[in-house]
């Protein structure tokens, strides 16, 4: 369903697979006429686009499906472009068991977590051509606080 979601269709940003219980997603940008630039490479603005949602998307699910209500969104992102786009790029973001755990922990004491996480986003000849760094804001949402539509 995310392949039809506009900010992501229109920029040709493709999910080719998520993993199971939600901890890891593969991503794609599809180089096209929709996202190249003045010199035919990817637009930088789809490229850092891409990173944005996952990590955030993949922290709510884990921790609603251990029970959390959480406020989840990212807080701040940085990218280097190292090479061109030329070709389609590909990234996939796994979290690992000990960081759903230290999430956990600071949830249930602290009430947020906050962490910076890495991308690195390769084209099809497996040449890295972007690093994104994300930091994820969770927080565990207060009794009263109202769930809102958006986070």
């Amino acid at each position: 369903m995310l392949r039809f979601y506009p900010p992501l269709f229109f920029q040709r940003i493709w999910v080719l697979h998520f993993g199971d219980d939600f901890k890891s997603v593969t991503v794609k940008i599809n180089r096209s006429i929709l996202n190249i630039n003045y010199n035919k490479t990817l637009f930088g603005g789809s490229i850092f686009s891409a990173s944005d949602p996952f990590y955030a998307l993949l922290f709510d699910q884990i921790l609603r499906r251990k029970g959390f209500k959480t406020r989840v969104w990212l807080k701040s992102a940085h990218i280097q472009y190292l090479k061109p786009g030329n070709t389609d790029l590909q990234f996939t973001i796994r979290i690992a068991d000990e960081e759903i755990a230290l999430a956990q922990e600071q949830l249930n004491t602290v009430g947020k977590f906050v962490k910076s996480y890495p991308i690195e986003m390769y084209n099809k000849d497996g040449v890295l051509c972007a690093l994104v760094q994300n930091e994820v804001y969770v927080r565990n949402l207060r009794l009263g606080e109202k769930e809102s539509v958006a986070y």
